[in-house]
């Protein structure tokens, strides 16, 4: 089924907060509308969630940091549904715990459809009362850009639950990505010399971004455009995944336990992969998807190159327009194209660890677990993908992953010394 989607709240970020809020969380539900129950339930790793619980655990977010902390008289929906939708905020309060999110079997789906009506009446009131209130206006941002960041979070589990079908389902009834033909790849000098780097202060931003700081960068190149799926076929054919001297060691070791041998969803003929909309062939032209850190940085070495820094890719991507193939497409998957593609189709590996920038300091209370307790053994990606929201990113925005990681749209740059 076809569903129309909506604008991001972050594409209406000039409307009132009611419509953003509106036009948010109805996007969520549109998502999930190509699913039957039976599909929002279950769990596929521990890694990923049900669709139902990232239904519920978005309202809980708006419930727990803006209705009960600044609505006079609000009454929680159930007083079990702190328990069972909290993610990770140890100050609110004990969760249930994460690898066991598919045996919630109870509440029952439409409980949670009743609950997310529940909070949206109560935001609504709470919208048309105090919506100009600067007090309400950062953490309400904060709400609809961790709800975006949940529809990609949703999408990639789903993908993740229906590639382990042995029927290979597909989510929804998706169009071709165009062919388009591979350019030859260019490298593009950047100097040497002193960038910033972080946000600029302008429109919202995660608490990770901050504060923009100086960066030296020493004199390199990076491609004018994301490696590609026949490219990384190439490595695959010509042995990289046997190849010891291109992986890290934990990589190395990660490859010999799972028996990885291509990148995830590709099938054994590497010419047919698993995507949103079932089972189909691999466009040679479309950026490279589904690959590990350990992946990314190995093939990097095979091309006789390297991953970008974090400071060398946000210097160039602050130069390049915020366009690019997201979730509002309609294609749900990486797509050739005629630019440099630096934002959307892939989330890009880069070679910086995430931690904090210097001078970095957590929001207050319980929303300072938002990304700060996460800065140690993950890897930053940047760029956004096919599944992102449009208008939910910036050249500063930061997104992590442990480097073993693979479910989620990652694809590569790359870059080399000068």
């Amino acid at each position: 089924m076809n569903t129309q989607l909506r604008p991001s709240a972050a594409s209406l970020s000039d409307t009132a907060p009611e419509t953003r809020y509106a036009a948010v969380r109805a996007l969520t539900v549109a998502l999930c509308r190509s699913l039957g129950p039976e599909d929002m339930v279950l769990q596929s790793m521990p890694d990923a969630s049900p669709a139902k619980w990232h239904l519920a655990h978005t309202s809980w977010f708006f419930e727990t940091f803006l209705l009960v902390a600044h609505q006079p008289g609000y009454q929680p929906f159930h007083p079990d549904f702190g328990y069972l939708f909290n993610s990770y905020y140890e100050s609110v309060g004990p969760r249930h715990p994460r690898p066991s999110r598919g045996l919630l079997s109870r509440p029952p789906l439409q409980e949670i459809y009743a609950y997310r009506e529940h909070v949206d009446s109560g935001m609504h009131a709470l919208l048309e009362a105090r919506g100009s209130d600067p007090a309400l206006a950062p953490v309400l941002e904060l709400g609809l850009n961790h709800e975006q960041q949940h529809q990609e979070l949703l999408l990639m589990d789903v993908k993740h639950l229906f590639s382990l079908n042995p029927l290979k389902p597909a989510w929804r009834s998706l169009p071709k990505p165009p062919t388009g033909t591979v350019r030859p790849m260019k490298y593009l000098d950047r100097p040497a010399g002193q960038v910033s780097m972080g946000h600029d202060g302008a429109g919202f931003a995660f608490d990770n971004e901050t504060p923009r700081h100086p960066v030296l960068v020493t004199a390199h190149a990076i491609a004018d455009r994301p490696v590609s799926n026949s490219e990384f076929r190439d490595f695959v054919h010509d042995g990289g995944y046997r190849d010891t001297s291109l992986w890290m060691s934990d990589g190395w070791a990660t490859v010999q336990r799972e028996g990885w041998d291509r990148p995830q969803y590709w099938d054994e003929d590497l010419r047919n992969e698993f995507t949103l909309g079932g089972q189909r062939e691999i466009v040679d032209t479309a950026p490279a998807c589904h690959l590990s850190w350990y992946e990314a940085d190995a093939f990097a070495r095979w091309a006789g190159a390297r991953l970008p820094t974090e400071a060398e890719w946000e210097s160039y991507a602050a130069t390049q327009p915020l366009a690019g193939n997201f979730i509002d497409s309609g294609l749900f998957q990486p797509a050739p194209g005629s630019g440099t593609q630096v934002f959307g189709d892939v989330w890009e590996w880069t070679a910086s660890a995430y931690a904090p920038y210097p001078g970095f300091k957590p929001l207050a209370g319980g929303l300072g677990e938002y990304n700060g307790k996460f800065m140690a053994n993950q890897m930053v990606l940047k760029g956004g993908a096919c599944v992102t929201p449009a208008g939910h990113l910036r050249a500063s925005y930061r997104n992590f992953f442990y480097p073993q990681q693979r479910w989620q749209f990652a694809g590569l740059r790359l870059a080399k010394d000068a």
